[in-house]
C-alpha cells in the first residue's frame, strides 16, 4: 500500500504537511526525529488523516492534488 498522509505540528499551530509514504509509521518518526529537513523546525507532529493506495501512480496524483490549490481548499474543508 502506499499512503498520502496529513501531519500537523504540535509545536507550531496551523503549521501543516503533505506527504507520501510506503512505510507510515517510519515516515512518521522519521518526522518527528528530524530528518526531513522541511518539518525539523516544527517538532514534534501528529497524524491527521491519511489514505490508502493500492498504487503509487494514484497516490502520487492525490498528493499533487492535495497540494494544489483546490487540493487545499478540499483539504481544509474535508481532512483537516
Amino acid at each position: 500500500m502506499h499512503y498520502v498522509y496529513l501531519i500537523e505540528s504540535l509545536s507550531t499551530p496551523g503549521e501543516k504537511y503533505v506527504g507520501l509514504a510506503g512505510d507510515l509509521k517510519r515516515r512518521l518518526k522519521d518526522h518527528n526525529s528530524g530528518k526531513s529537513a522541511h518539518t525539523a523546525k516544527f517538532l514534534p507532529w501528529r497524524l491527521e488523516t491519511y489514505i490508502a493506495f493500492a498504487t503509487v501512480e494514484k497516490a502520487q496524483k492525490f498528493e499533487r492534488y492535495l497540494k494544489s490549490g483546490s487540493g487545499h481548499a478540499f483539504a481544509r474543508k474535508r481532512l483537516w
